[in-house]
């Protein structure tokens, strides 16, 4: 891998994150104009700066680098493709009409690059958009958009995954400008010159938190809801071209939830998973290899039982979440889809390297357990800055971290076991007999 990006895990120390700041975009957006928000409700802004800083506070104080987005994006606008490019995103909404786009392009054009970036981001309210002229511009109401803020950007970890020495730009369902953004900040920023590219905007649906790198060589991509398959066969393709991984498994759609893989499995060390106890034993993959020019798909299986066989492991170890949909707590308010809190957010946990995670401070179950088989966690607050639709690992994309140290594999395959909560401690107890 290269000495200044890439990463082979989820668990190798990390050394520098890619994360977008919440600012203005928050603020402007209303229960009448949501602009596509995956929150239930919109945040308190300044608050959910302060649990940003606190987080990336968190990072700085172990070393980690932090990249912020925003500040990559006005540099690579300097550059006049980059900045032709952002300006082609932002005037292709098909809703503006031939004249108002015209309109609109002259506009941005003779922005400054820390005003055009600005823009891109917050939006562009009509009021604000004195050029402005026209039918499609008369029937605009005060506050609708020319250009409609980016409330999820703070999600970075959806549009933008390192994969080796590669980026996979993503294609999350609704949030095509979100990853333009990060095409062009990763594209044409001279940090970046020279990094591959295993993935773009243009191509079919995928997220960002839909992919894990289970270990070198392992990929695991989820679909459902935010991932299709043919965007999941297209990155199994790539990753295979770039010699990256000599295995991929397609976790299989879950009917029971409509998230990302990443909130229902996340890596907490080389051997060790952190998942749902509502999925850890009913989520199923299928193994797929490289064969000549094509791919070979395997019967399905538990998703625990493949992805330890294609880790040459004997068996995983499975940390539970603290509640599962029998035991949740009160709805939060304004929350969606039922019960939510640390079922939701709680295995959705940011690694920092080997022993030492990322959670957030409400996941207090979730938290014990993990200290308890002795991995260290640094707690933050989030809850108003991803509510229950995120864990730190949500909103940081790892740009680079250590080669991973695996495990030797062992002789035989072994069931796989899990640290549970005390609904669990008879079976645990009978497994031990």
């Amino acid at each position: 891998m290269s000495e200044f990006f890439g990463a082979d895990s989820e668990v190798g120390r990390l050394r520098t994150v890619l994360v977008h700041r919440p600012g203005a975009e928050l603020r402007r957006v209303t229960p009448q104009q949501t602009c596509g928000m995956l929150l239930p409700a919109p945040p308190w802004a300044e608050r959910a700066q302060v649990e940003h800083d606190a987080l990336t506070g968190a990072l700085r104080a172990r070393g980690v680098e932090v990249l912020y987005l925003t500040e990559l994006l006005q540099d690579a606008l300097e550059y006049a493709p980059g900045r032709q490019q952002a300006i082609a995103t932002a005037i292709s909404d098909p809703r503006l009409g031939e004249e108002l786009r015209g309109q609109l392009k002259e506009y941005l054009g003779g922005l400054c690059p820390e005003e055009l970036g600005q823009v891109l981001i917050m939006g562009l309210a009509r009021d604000e958009f004195s050029g402005g002229s026209g039918a499609v511009f008369g029937l605009l109401g005060a506050w609708d958009y020319v250009v409609d803020p980016l409330p999820n950007l703070v999600f970075m970890r959806d549009t933008c995954v390192w994969i080796g020495d590669s980026v996979a730009v993503t294609n999350p369902p609704g949030r095509r400008r979100e990853a333009e953004l990060v095409a062009i900040a990763t594209g044409y920023h001279p940090m970046f010159a020279g990094a591959k590219r295993l993935y773009e905007p243009a191509y079919e649906e995928l997220a960002g938190g839909d992919v894990l790198l289970l270990a070198p060589g392992v990929v695991a991509i989820g679909i459902g809801a935010h991932t299709s398959p043919a965007g999941m066969e297209r990155l199994a393709r790539r990753v295979f071209d770039s010699a990256f991984a000599h295995t991929v498994l397609a976790v299989l759609p879950d009917p029971t939830a409509a998230d990302c893989l990443d909130t229902r499995c996340t890596m907490v060390g080389a051997d060790t998973v952190l998942m749902r106890p509502s999925v850890a034993y009913s989520l199923v993959a299928r193994t797929i290899t490289q064969r000549g020019v094509g791919l070979r798909l395997s019967h399905p299986r538990p998703f625990l039982e493949a992805a330890a066989q294609a880790m040459g492991l004997d068996r995983l170890r499975v940390i539970e979440t603290g509640l599962g949909p029998g035991r949740a707590g009160p709805a939060r308010p304004g929350s969606l889809g039922g019960p939510a809190g640390q079922w939701d957010d709680g295995g959705n946990i940011l690694a920092l390297g080997p022993g030492t995670v990322v959670s957030y401070e409400r996941n207090t179950l979730t938290n014990e357990r993990l200290e308890a088989i002795g991995i260290e966690v640094i707690r933050v607050p989030g809850g108003e800055l991803v509510g229950s639709r995120g864990g730190p690992r949500s909103v940081c994309c790892p740009v680079s971290r250590e080669p991973a140290q695996m495990p030797e594999p062992r002789a035989g395959r072994l069931p796989t076991v899990s640290v549970p909560g005390p609904r669990r401690a008879a079976s645990e107890a009978e497994f031990a007999a």
